[in-house]
């Protein structure tokens, strides 16, 4: 829907960008000429993301490993960008984490799992991305990807709840402070665009959980690649000048229709949260044994 040179000269960060959401908006960029620097803790996702990337895009995708809760690694991450002539002008807030649980059995830890993430590291970012633009007195664009529960709330995510509100937050107050440096903040709320290990945390053990939202949504499906990739780049073009502060939901309109997720969950009892639980702990180690 873009011209293919509508991102030409432009070099993306992206958080989270070897898988899901991440690699989705990323091969939509590359398409309309970004070039893109994904981030990422698992090193083997990313090599495999780059190199399909520069497959179809040549030498225009690099990645880094870096855990975005390490303040100090991301600090030193952009300014390498800079130094080494990869000076980064937009930024998507991907990276993330969640699962499903009663809020009465959540541990400190599993309340920091998330909320280190998606709050604090997403900030970090930001926050030492947009001190390089206005040092450098460069523009800039960044969009985050949060939830619909930041307008309705939603039970037993509480920790991404709180922690993506806390993003919307930020969209609209850096949008006043640093507006008058040219760089401009918005957010993506996007509804259920399937991937694997969201679908495992979010919806353990349900059969097709993508088909029962479909069936749900006013327009009868759910999202696509294409979805998440256009608007991203339509936000981040020069086309979108004018447009900051901004949260737009991205969900069919299922929100005004269903409200926050996982009430279906209120029916569970102690047995169905167990086996929840042991599913979630499973995915969880098989992700941690790929990573070693």
């Amino acid at each position: 829907m873009f011209a293919p040179d509508l991102m030409a000269g432009s070099r993306v960060l992206i958080t989270g960008g070897g898988t899901g959401l991440g690699r989705m908006m990323a091969e939509t960029l590359l398409a309309h000429g970004a070039a893109v620097e994904i981030w990422g803790r698992r090193a083997p996702v990313l090599e495999e993301a780059c190199a399909a990337m520069n497959a179809a895009h040549p030498g225009r995708a690099v990645h880094a490993v870096v855990d975005i809760k390490d303040v100090e690694a991301v600090e030193a991450a952009i300014a390498r960008a800079f130094d080494e002539g990869r000076p980064i002008t937009h930024l998507i807030n991907n990276a993330a984490g969640n699962f499903v649980s009663r809020t009465e059995d959540l541990s400190p830890r599993a309340f920091r799992a998330i909320s280190d993430i998606v709050f604090h590291g997403s900030f970090g970012v930001t926050q030492a991305l947009g001190r390089q633009w206005i040092a450098r007195d460069m523009p800039g664009a960044v969009v985050s990807i949060v939830v619909t529960w930041v307008w309705t709330g939603a039970p037993f995510v509480l920790p991404s709840a709180m922690s993506k509100a806390g993003l919307d937050a930020m969209t609209k107050s850096l949008a006043v402070e640093w507006g008058r440096y040219g760089i401009r903040l918005n957010c993506i709320a996007p509804g259920l665009i399937p991937t694997e290990g969201m679908l495992a945390r979010l919806r353990p053990g349900e059969n097709d959980p993508a088909e029962k939202a479909a069936a749900l949504n006013p327009l009868g499906r759910v999202g696509t690649p294409e979805d998440i990739g256009n608007l991203a780049t339509f936000l981040l073009s020069p086309g979108a000048g004018w447009i900051s502060g901004q949260t737009i939901a991205l969900d069919g309109g299922n929100w005004l229709s269903q409200g926050g997720g996982f009430r279906d969950y209120l029916a569970w009892g102690d047995a169905e949260w167990e086996a929840a639980r042991a599913r979630i702990k499973a995915r969880t180690a098989a992700d941690k044994a790929a990573r070693d």
